[in-house]
């Protein structure tokens, strides 16, 4: 059952949308900030809550690369591997935070501070290569810069 807090946080979203088929995008986003993941359980708690499918609530949440299925890190790292990106170097940016976080992507690091995710577009091709911390965005970053970067936490 969704918590009193994840209820009110959707219902304050609530007035946004015009259905509640709306509102679930937002409603997993919410979900997912207070348990850090939407598990099978959450997607059932949130279909049930808005009165939709479960194969509704599923498929939005397969659909986004934002919304995490199992559990992650304290914070996502997200690698944009579009065409830009992937001519500006984002392998070389792969390979530096494979070795740097001691896992490959899909991986989380063993001290459970990151995981390490691609992502086909983060918007900023004209600022290639760059990756996500969390919910910052980061532009023309380099391998020699990602130690900056992830030393401030991102």
């Amino acid at each position: 059952m969704l918590s009193e807090e994840e209820r009110r946080d959707i219902e304050r979203e609530a007035p946004n949308y015009a259905t509640r088929k709306a509102l679930c995008i937002d409603a997993l986003r919410i979900v997912q900030g207070h348990r850090g993941y939407v598990s099978d359980q959450a997607l059932q708690e949130v279909a049930d809550y808005l009165g939709l499918p479960l194969s509704h609530v599923e498929g939005v949440a397969t659909f986004y690369n934002l919304i995490f299925r199992h559990p992650v890190g304290a914070r996502v790292i997200l690698v944009c591997d579009s065409v830009s990106c992937w001519i500006m170097g984002c392998e070389r940016l792969l390979d530096r935070l494979r070795a740097h976080l001691e896992t490959d992507v899909g991986g989380t690091s063993p001290d459970g501070r990151y995981t390490l995710l691609t992502a086909p577009c983060l918007g900023a091709c004209d600022f290639a290569p760059v990756l996500m911390i969390g919910e910052t965005l980061h532009r023309d970053v380099t391998a020699e810069t990602l130690p900056d970067l992830l030393g401030k936490g991102g």
